[in-house]
């Protein structure tokens, strides 16, 4: 049998850092993944997925992610069972990391995101976000006359030549 995920997303929450009753390190967190459809009723639709990562791991993505960070988990589906306070059964499936990879850097997530994790201060009005800086693949940008030399030699190939 194989239980596999992997799965790319941004964190929904800053990760919450607690410690067993033996002192292991354990995180929870939730990422966001949109679905590749949109519905014509409700539009873009997204999923939101429970995540636990374990001991050094664990303290890692407490360090440095938080609520926007984009990373990729990896690891197995797991569900468990409790009673909530009404007295009502609870199934909770969530993602058990073996790896947590930050896919994106701290001033990246900044400049994406807009705000910054501790000086955020939400204000009444509106601000422009910062124009993109231009990219070295940008097709716009490239001069085919310019940037290549189209005066190469040609060589004729000969059916003889053919190998196969």
């Amino acid at each position: 049998m194989l239980n596999r995920v992997v799965l790319v997303g941004r964190m929904t929450r800053d990760p919450e850092l607690r410690r067993t009753g033996s002192g292991s390190a354990v995180t929870n967190f939730t990422i966001a993944l949109n679905r590749n459809f949109t519905s014509s009723a409700n539009g873009q639709q997204t999923d939101f997925i429970p995540c636990v990562v374990w001991n050094k791991a664990a303290e890692n993505v407490a360090k440095y992610c938080a609520k926007g960070s984009l990373v990729g988990v990896e690891g197995r589906l797991q569900s468990r069972q409790y009673q909530n306070q009404e007295g009502r059964n609870v199934t909770v499936i969530e993602v058990i990391c073996d790896s947590v990879q930050f896919l994106e850097s701290k001033g990246a997530r900044e400049r994406n995101n807009g705000y910054t994790q501790n000086s955020y201060q939400p204000t009444s009005t509106f601000v422009d976000p910062p124009a993109p800086e231009p990219s070295v693949y940008d097709v716009q940008s490239i001069d085919l006359d310019k940037d290549f030399d189209n005066s190469m030699n040609t060589f004729d190939i000969m059916e003889d030549d053919i190998q196969f």
